[in-house]
């Protein structure tokens, strides 16, 4: 249990803070011998907690868009057509921008930080953000999980030794 709690703040922490990097955690957690069950719930975990804390820009970007201060930076000429185009290709479009974000999610590119702030600030539905980010991040951190007991197993190490 306490690994799991554990888990989340981290997870919800790096979320937050870019620059602690949850998979590093997650790859060292995997490659201590965790079991595949427990992969599969600290996956879970570690995709709740980012989810929980991507919220955070979400909502940040989504009420601070119509501030004044917002609306001063985007007056400009390729900001504003820029974050028009944006607004244009995600309108009524819910599953072209959550394609977008669950590759971010996945992926990593466009960072999710990013991404998570794009979608507040062109009020995508959340019924669309959430789910989207939970199971990109939670596949994403089953494969790092798998990755870290490559690791615990020196199959990796064994593969770079005989093709390096």
């Amino acid at each position: 249990m306490t690994l799991l709690l554990a888990s989340f703040g981290i997870s919800v922490a790096s979320a937050l803070i870019p620059v602690i990097n949850i998979e590093a955690y997650v790859i060292g957690i995997s490659s201590t011998g965790v079991g595949s069950a427990a992969a599969i719930t600290l996956s879970l975990v570690c995709g709740a907690g980012q989810s929980a804390g991507k919220i955070v820009w979400y909502e940040a970007a989504r009420r601070g868009i119509d501030s004044g201060w917002m609306q001063r930076k985007l007056s400009g000429p390729k900001i504003q057509a820029s974050y028009q185009r944006w607004v244009s290709r995600m309108e009524g479009r819910p599953w072209f921008g959550g394609a977008i974000l669950f590759a971010a999610a996945f992926v990593g590119i466009p960072p999710l930080l990013v991404m998570a702030a794009v979608a507040g600030a062109l009020k995508m539905p959340m019924w669309v953000f959430l789910p989207t980010i939970l199971v990109g991040r939670t596949i994403r951190f089953w494969l790092c999980f798998e990755f870290g007991t490559l690791v615990e197993w020196g199959v990796l190490f064994d593969w770079i030794v005989f093709w390096g």
